[in-house]
């Protein structure tokens, strides 16, 4: 088996692996989980290779359980983490120097805005994530679940070195805005939910209940239409996975790492066997003619309407 593959995160950015491990599950986003076995899936990670990691102002104990994990690792990581509350000089000064802290580190190598928030304009709030650059506080600029256009006018203000959008086999709606936007524009893309929250694990069928604790219990994702499709979706990768030698949840993996303009899909792991499981992913590299193949097999069912 090959090797995980790397790529260029953005014009003149820095060198990434394709898989980025996902810490909303691991700060509990999907059930409180031991903090012991948070550190050894970071570990994991980072041993088969997946050494870029995401996080979030929001992910709960997410950033406070990395730091644990990333002590005596924190040089062999990029890191990433998101300004997720209001976009006030106040708040990204606090969220910023909090951020810092928890996640027990000097600087952030990339700060992303979490999401488009009309009430502040992108124009103060680059202006101010720019002093924290210049002096060295973080090294890259990116934003998250924004539109081509937000995207665009961010651009006229500071370097967005990077984009998150929302983006499966599953749900394409992302394809073309702002994925090729950012194709187009040199920006790099890291897809999250490659697996759709899990759905396309084969794991969930229609009726499923989460626990309490799971904020997948209540997420539109699981609507029982888009459940009804992603079982027909799961079943078809699975069973062209198998052929392969591998499985439908490498296969999702892989299918949005062969999408033109992505730099690397962001994928969540509660164990350390589904940290190897995403880092096999990060291997495989698609042929046209297997895309061509995966193509016929799913296209019925696939959504493009935002989600």
């Amino acid at each position: 088996m090959s090797t995980l593959m790397y790529r260029t995160l953005g014009v003149q950015g820095p060198k990434v692996p394709v898989i980025c491990l996902g810490t909303w599950p691991l700060g509990g986003g999907m059930g409180v989980l031991d903090k012991n076995q948070v550190v050894k899936t970071v570990h994991a990670s980072i041993d088969a290779g997946v050494t870029f990691i995401d996080t979030a102002e929001s992910y709960l104990s997410s950033e406070e359980s990395l730091g644990e994990a990333l002590e005596g690792r924190r040089n062999k990581v990029f890191l990433a983490t998101k300004l997720s509350g209001d976009h006030s000089i106040a708040h990204i000064k606090k969220a910023l120097e909090q951020s810092i802290k928890t996640l027990k580190c000097d600087y952030i190598d990339l700060y992303q805005i979490h999401t488009w928030k009309s009430e502040w304009k992108i124009e103060d709030t680059l202006a101010e994530l720019l002093k924290y650059r210049d002096q060295g506080t973080i090294r890259y600029i990116g934003v998250s679940n924004f539109s081509a256009n937000q995207i665009s006018r961010s651009n006229t203000v500071a370097k967005i070195q990077s984009c998150q959008p929302h983006y499966s086999i599953l749900f394409r709606a992302s394809k073309s805005d702002p994925i090729d936007h950012c194709k187009e524009n040199g920006i790099g893309v890291i897809v999250y939910s490659p697996i759709a929250r899990g759905l396309l694990t084969g794991k969930y069928k229609l009726g499923h209940e989460f626990p309490l604790d799971d904020h997948r219990r209540d997420h539109k994702a699981f609507a029982k239409e888009y459940v009804s499709k992603g079982v027909k979706v799961a079943n078809e990768l699975s069973r062209w996975a198998k052929d392969h030698g591998r499985t439908g949840t490498e296969l999702a993996i892989a299918w949005t790492l062969a999408t033109p303009g992505v730099t690397s899909a962001i994928c969540g792991a509660k164990n350390p066997a589904q940290a190897l499981q995403n880092a096999a992913a990060g291997s495989w590299l698609l042929t046209k003619t297997q895309l061509n193949e995966i193509e016929t097999l799913v296209a019925d069912h696939c959504i493009n309407t935002p989600v």
